[in-house]
């Protein structure tokens, strides 16, 4: 054993222990006793959004408060609304047709690594999905959110108390340490790595089963047929909320050459800049990216500090920039994940064409997240879902504020999500309660022949 193991196993061991007492009680837990916990720590955090956006904003200087207040008052709600539902504890399914019962069962310690960009409702929605299950949590955040990710902790736990359950089914490491967050990785029954590809390649790596997330870089294609007063001011909105963090925003949009004026138009009517000079443009490329690689000083800031900082001269209540783009994948460096509220936009002809730029953007980055449709020709949509390495296709929504699941959509209310084999990823979904079980099933024999050799091989 290496000395920096040493120095780690005894003070992550102090955790694992804990949490491994905690969550042998719960595997106990009745269904109905499982919904009490999971509610009442979501309702810790509802209840307190305002306090932990503050100190959210304050502790990272990412973000803004009012638009993370949103994001709690959102998330849990809907998230709860989602988990409420679903059967985790005891016999899931009785299939009589093919003799099988389907049992739930916890997996155990799960180690939750968070990333700085989301640091409340992140660790909420995980704690829920692993407490759903019978699963105790150990979380270990980013360490420019140690302070948010702790209070966050410390609600949870005192809504653990309040109902009689053992605090330590939710813990956080308090130590801003990689190796501590390695050894957790190392220690814990099933690892989520929320955050940048190294922390997921790092959680692949641990031996342990792990559930990662990619990158983002969602690409939006507006249809000749979209309707551009509802899509413009969505995409618009997506990408200057919270001031352009969320994984699920739109990076690039494609617009018809024939709609491009009018594109513009609605746009600067809601707070868009569109950076027709080159020279601007181009500051904003050499600022934004640093030897080919996202300047992490412009994330989470708004357009008005990107504006002071670069000497630009925008418009009057602009929140996010529109730059016309140079070419497409590896040909700009604007064609890549940008955290801040930045929005590549390019003219298409066909919408074939604009598939295949979609496609060489999402070459550099994002592969596997999500994709964002306005369009009412259902063919159209198929022919990018078809094409596209993405996991999620949002159509006609504002992708970054549904693609994380939504009242309006089927897809599960989460903060992690999945982006297949092109991101890397164990789950092409977003992540909820059913990934952090264990289901075994009890097979009994059929009373059925054996289907012959020619129906067998028959097609």
């Amino acid at each position: 054993m290496e000395q920096w193991e040493f120095d780690s196993y005894g003070y992550v061991e102090r955790f694992i222990s804990k949490a491994g007492m905690a969550q042998k009680v719960a595997e106990k837990w009745t269904q109905e006793e499982a919904d009490k916990v999971v509610r009442a720590i979501c309702r810790a955090v509802y209840d307190n959004a305002e306090e932990l956006a503050k100190l959210a904003v304050e502790e990272t200087g990412m973000g803004n408060v009012e638009d993370k207040i949103a994001k709690i008052n959102s998330k849990a709600p809907m998230i709860w609304n989602s988990v409420k539902k679903q059967k985790t504890v005891g016999i899931l399914k009785r299939d009589e047709e093919k003799g099988l019962i389907e049992i739930a069962k916890p997996v155990g310690i799960v180690g939750a690594l968070t990333p700085a960009t989301n640091p409340v409702v992140t660790l909420m929605s995980n704690a829920m999905f692993a407490l759903k299950g019978r699963n105790a949590i150990v979380f270990s955040a980013h360490h420019t959110a140690m302070k948010t990710g702790a209070r966050t902790v410390e609600l949870m736990r005192q809504a653990l108390a309040a109902e009689g359950c053992k605090e330590d089914m939710i813990q956080i490491l308090d130590r801003p340490d990689r190796n501590y967050s390695k050894m957790l990785m190392q220690r814990a029954d099933l690892v989520l790595a929320t955050g940048g590809s190294a922390m997921v390649d790092a959680a692949h790596r641990s031996g342990r089963p792990a559930i990662g997330v990619g990158s983002g870089n969602v690409q939006c294609i507006i249809d000749t047929d979209a309707n551009l007063e509802e899509a413009v001011p969505a995409i618009l909105k997506g990408r200057a909320f919270d001031n352009g963090m969320l994984c699920t925003a739109e990076q690039s949009v494609f617009v018809p050459e024939e709609l491009v004026p009018e594109f513009l138009r609605i746009a600067k009517a809601n707070g868009g800049y569109h950076v027709w000079s080159t020279i601007e443009g181009e500051l904003l490329r050499q600022y934004l990216f640093k030897d080919g690689k996202f300047n992490q000083e412009a994330s989470g800031k708004d357009a008005a500090w990107i504006t002071e900082k670069l000497m630009l001269k925008t418009w009057p209540g602009s929140k996010v920039f529109l730059v016309p783009t140079r070419g497409v994948g590896p040909l700009d460096l604007m064609s890549r994940e940008k955290m801040c509220p930045v929005l590549a936009f390019t003219p298409y002809n066909g919408f074939s064409h604009a598939v295949s730029m979609a496609e060489s953007n999402l070459g550099v980055g994002g592969k596997g997240h999500s994709v964002s449709l306005w369009s009412n020709t259902p063919e159209h949509v198929e022919e990018a879902a078809l094409k596209l390495a993405a996991s999620r296709f949002v159509v006609n929504q504002c992708c970054a504020l549904t693609a994380g699941g939504s009242f309006q959509n089927g897809l599960a209310p989460s903060n992690t999500l999945g982006c297949g084999t092109w991101g890397r990823n164990s789950i092409s979904e977003n992540l909820d309660c059913k990934h952090l079980i264990n289901v075994v099933r009890v097979a009994y024999p059929l009373n059925k022949e054996t289907p012959s050799e020619e129906e067998i091989w028959s097609l």
